[in-house]
């Protein structure tokens, strides 16, 4: 083969590789697999209905005496879990004692020989409790606050920088503020499933062969799960210990997923509760697909957040100190600190910089990763309070922004790798029409419609994990395959990695290809924190250019190399951030409240796009999120029952075609060559970043009313 000059791959909006077998159906997804074990067996699980408290007893016998029921498992006889740790794992013990610690967890399930009979059986367990007094509202004033250690992923708690009390008290203008955000729940159109086989093997040792479909590699495993997982070897790690394998005694398969938005990051309850009912029936699969109602309790959420902002500044609004104190909700059974001050460290220009992390460990199910966890909510905050300085010093809110735009790191210090805010607020500016607001908000009336315009900021952190590898081979005739465990939630990897792929080794788009999805593949990081490209991507390229090296421009067929994640000095040297800014314009009907959004407009600076049109879909996406969170998402939770009663897509609200009008993602034209290969950062959680500020900051233009507890709805209207 001699290696022949190529049009670019990255920077192309070329299509989804992945589009057309998900638009006809032909797309297996993990609910959709058929192990070969037989005809399959259904687990329908039996969910507490107190929030606090123990299962005195079980009744099961209607269950077990119904036809089609092959078992019933209860914390009598599922069987034990190995290497659990309590304060790590307690969301994982399924089963494993008789102590309720909120509404919805498991406490028994049904495997029958149909999806319908295991639902009906389980209707037939009957729980008796003695019922402990539970509490499951989170109060600002709380006598159960703490400081947790470390916030998500390993940010501190707490920071505190100059004398923040001082200069709030010499400010010429002050913002002293409280915003609240509400439990949002991810909620991805695929449902969160698992599909498990334990492989029979004689003496009880490692099984001839295994009996998974679709994969090599299968000596000696033991279990095979297909998942709905944004990490299979993340899922992998996690799940195989709690059941006493190896790594390589453990498969999990999950070439597509239909979503996850974070709630499918980590390993929930459902799998381990897959893999317990499959290991009480060895050689037949187990299928559990959680209904829409069983996600809200047992697929984690964003926890709800009360937040304090003061700002302080001069007459001419530049920053002299901030302060964001936060205060959320996290689960007895495992504490989960969302990062929601952080963002605030680094954003703007205040020499006084003060932000704080409290946690009220409540009788609630376990929060977890969801959309720019941290950033979504923290920045709505600081974004809700920057607008109400603008108000305060007379000023363009884009011009306070320009005036507080630090010119390195104010949190480390370090120089920005790339920090473009300036620059993104400017052309959003100039695209949208920006005027300013208006003179006096409440005033720009057309017909029966309030009109405003309002505007925020955006950033996200530049996220890139190490520990992944990608085998390269070299198949004859010109064709390359490229292996990595990677995931595609929906994002578009199959295409990016393609294309990153195709690029690194010179050759045209179409003669190579990646198979990714599975932990028979190298290994690879979970797809979250926006990190997949930049983690996949580096590898992949490093993997692309040692097989290069080792085999030159004509390697033999069957050559092949594998590769690692390479180390980046740069990242020591250099704060990465993306950053964005958002425009939004609300109209708001005068007599009913009713908030219509006709425009919404992102402009982002993420270093290099690799595919335009996977890009575009995924700010748009992310914005959309943002519209929701800010006019509709609300977890309601019933403090009497521990219950978040709207617990379906009829009743917990989100944005739908209706309310997406007309929405406009761009980007600046850079390359962040401080970041890796591609010159790349993420974009999958930035678009929802500002978002629900910048419409919040539009309803106020528009009605001159502050709405600071989301979301802004109807009755938060009446005067």
């Amino acid at each position: 083969m001699t290696a022949a000059a190529t049009s670019r791959a990255v920077g192309t909006p070329l299509p989804r590789l992945d589009g057309h077998a998900k638009v006809t159906g032909t797309a297996p997804y993990a609910y959709e697999r058929r192990p070969d074990a037989g005809p399959p067996l259904y687990v329908h699980p039996v969910q507490s209905t107190i929030a606090r408290g123990r299962v005195r007893a079980l009744h099961t016998e209607d269950a077990e005496a119904a036809d089609g029921v092959v078992a019933v498992l209860t914390h009598r006889n599922a069987g034990r879990l190995d290497d659990l740790k309590d304060e790590q794992d307690g969301e994982l013990a399924v089963l494993q004692s008789d102590a309720v610690a909120f509404r919805g967890q498991f406490i028994a399930a049904v495997v029958a020989e149909t999806p319908e009979t295991a639902r009906h059986a389980a209707s037939l367990v009957r729980a008796e409790y003695d019922q402990e007094p539970h509490d499951t509202e989170l109060r600002a004033d709380s006598p159960a606050l703490y400081t947790p250690g470390r916030v998500n992923p390993a940010f501190a708690s707490d920071t505190d920088e100059g004398d923040v009390d001082a200069a709030l008290a010499s400010a010429a203008v002050t913002v002293d503020r409280t915003y609240t955000t509400p439990m949002e729940h991810n909620n991805p159109l695929e449902p969160h499933t698992a599909v498990a086989v334990w492989h029979p093997a004689e003496g009880g040792g490692p099984a001839e062969g295994g009996s998974a479909e679709g994969g090599p590699g299968n000596g000696g495993v033991r279990l095979t799960l297909y998942a709905s997982t944004q990490g299979t070897h993340p899922a992998r790690k996690t799940l195989a210990p709690l059941f006493g394998l190896r790594p390589e005694q453990m498969r999990v398969t999950s070439p597509h997923v239909g979503g996850g938005f974070g709630s499918k990051g980590m390993p929930h309850a459902h799998d381990v509760l897959a893999v317990l009912c499959a290991r009480a029936v060895p050689g037949r699969a187990v299928k559990l697909a959680l209904t829409r109602q069983q996600t809200f309790p047992l697929a984690g959420h964003r926890t709800p957040t009360i937040q304090r902002l003061r700002l302080g500044a001069g007459a001419d609004g530049r920053l002299t100190a901030i302060a964001h104190e936060v205060v959320e909700h996290t689960a007895t059974v495992k504490e989960f600190a969302e990062q929601t001050a952080c963002g605030t460290r680094m954003m703007y220009a205040a020499p006084n910089r003060r932000t704080s992390h409290r946690l009220a460990a409540l009788d609630v199910p376990v929060p977890s990763w969801m959309r720019a966890p941290g950033e979504a909510p923290g920045i709505f905050a600081l974004e809700a309070a920057m607008d109400e300085l603008a108000a305060a010093c007379g000023l363009d809110p884009v011009e306070l922004r320009v005036r507080n735009d630090p010119p390195a790191d104010p949190e480390t210090g370090k120089p920005w790798s790339g920090r473009h805010l300036v620059e993104c607020l400017r052309e959003g500016a100039r695209r949208f029409g920006w005027t300013g607001g208006s003179p006096a908000p409440g005033s720009h009336v057309e017909g029966n419609e309030q009109v405003g315009m309002g505007v925020a900021a955006s950033t996200y952190p530049y996220y890139a994990s190490r520990g992944s590898q990608a085998l390269v081979r070299y198949d004859g005739e010109g064709r390359h395959t490229v292996r990595i465990g990677a995931a595609d939630l929906g994002t578009g990897t199959w295409t990016t990695l393609t294309q990153i792929a195709a690029d690194a080794l010179d050759r045209p788009f179409d003669t190579v290809t990646v198979e990714i999805g599975d932990t028979d593949l190298p290994s690879a990081t979970v797809a979250g924190g926006s990190s997949g490209n930049a983690s996949w991507g580096s590898t992949v390229v490093a993997a692309v250019r040692a097989f290069r090296m080792e085999h030159g421009d004509e390697p033999e067929p069957g050559a092949q190399t594998l590769g690692s994640t390479p180390e980046n000095p740069d990242a020591e040297r250099f704060a990465m951030h993306s950053f964005g800014a958002q425009f939004a314009e609300v109209r708001v009907d005068v007599d009913t409240g009713e908030i219509r959004v006709p425009r919404m407009l992102g402009v982002f600076s993420v270093g290099r796009v690799i595919n335009p049109r996977t890009a575009r879909s995924q700010f748009i996406g992310g914005m959309t999120m943002g519209l929701s969170m800010a006019l509709h998402e609300h977890g309601v939770l019933d403090h009497r029952t521990g219950h978040v009663v709207n617990h379906d897509l009829a009743g917990y609200h989100i944005a739908a075609h209706a309310d997406v009008c007309g929405i406009e993602a761009t980007w600046l034209d850079e390359t962040d060559e401080h970041a890796n290969a591609m010159g790349a950062r993420g974009i999958g959680e930035i678009g929802i970043v500002g978002a629900a500020a910048a419409v919040v900051n539009a309803v106020h233009d528009a009605t001159g009313i502050r709405v600071r507890d989301l979301p802004v709805t109807p009755d938060k209207l009446l005067r």
